[in-house]
């Protein structure tokens, strides 16, 4: 592999870590402060895309659209929680889990009511279209820069919210000692609905930026929320700094090995054992560490 080549990988293998990571932070936080495994997250990604497509029919331009379909991500999460999640706080995991599958199952019919099974497309907004020469030789797409760039800015910006504000402060104490908290008077039902609506407003913004890449459809964010479980296994549930690790080894690891394995073992081997390799990394970090690498340590 040409050093050109190689560092076009990595850059493609960022870019898709720091989108898991936008996916992996949402169940992380979820599940630290409300203790709830979040199987319907993918469909916050799904919903990202399909609303981006309305949000853009509706303004014309691409920030108003945008932010229309935040509001919109952010809206359907608020009543999620309190209709659905809310209710079964008091339930088992199990209860949990189901009805959040279910929700996966109820999304995935319903776009397909309101927008039809035909898959939607998104065009690469204008001022992001072409390349750019990173080095002589080496030219990439803006627009996955870009995508690069939005994903290191949120998480930034989420690592400011949870360490330097007073909203942080109460989700890094309801995540620990969640009965003192509400003892203290603060409402814990209010802190739920602002960490979940945060969760989906970062699987629907990755969903935005990945719609110029993959086709929206029905069911398009079921094989991310796989991928983000596997993010949440290896970097260790519960764990935001676990997160972002975890995603930027899954999407290095997943993009060299469809490269390379093809070319070392054949294509047909090699096409096989891609579709194993992150789960096989999985199981290699899951012998040094049954908790992922940071389970110990949250944020």
């Amino acid at each position: 592999m040409s050093f050109p080549l190689f560092l076009e990988q990595l850059f493609n293998g960022i870019q898709l870590g720091m989108m898991l990571f936008l996916m992996a932070v949402g169940v992380t936080l979820v599940f630290g402060v409300m203790r709830i495994i979040n199987l319907a997250h993918g469909s916050m990604f799904m919903l990202g895309g399909y609303f981006l497509v309305a949000g853009l029919a509706v303004t014309g331009s691409t920030l108003p659209g945008l932010v229309l379909a935040l509001a919109l991500s952010v809206a359907v999460a608020v009543v999620l929680e309190i209709v659905v999640l809310r209710p079964l706080y008091a339930r088992g995991a199990l209860d949990q889990v189901l009805a959040t599958f279910g929700l996966t199952l109820f999304f995935n019919e319903l776009v397909v009511v309101i927008w039809g099974r035909e898959p939607l497309s998104l065009d690469i907004p204008d001022f992001l279209d072409g390349r750019v020469e990173l080095l002589p030789g080496l030219s990439y797409p803006v627009y996955r820069l870009a995508i690069t760039g939005v994903a290191i800015a949120a998480g930034a910006l989420l690592y400011l919210l949870i360490n330097r504000t007073r909203i942080g402060a109460l989700i890094r104490a309801g995540s620990e000692k969640r009965e003192i908290v509400a003892a203290l008077g603060v409402n814990i039902g209010l802190l739920y609905t602002l960490v979940f609506a945060l969760g989906a407003a970062l699987a629907a913004l990755a969903g935005m930026m990945t719609g110029p890449l993959l086709s929206i459809e029905s069911g398009n964010g079921d094989p991310i929320l796989i991928l983000t479980l596997v993010v949440i296994v290896i970097g260790g549930l519960g764990s935001v700094r676990g997160a972002l690790v975890g995603g930027l080894l899954v999407g290095i690891f997943d993009t060299f090995s469809r490269v390379l394995l093809p070319q070392l073992l054949g294509l047909s081997t090699g096409s096989g054992l891609t579709s194993m390799a992150v789960y096989i990394l999985m199981a290699a970090i899951l012998v040094y560490s049954r908790t992922g690498l940071f389970a110990a340590n949250r944020g």
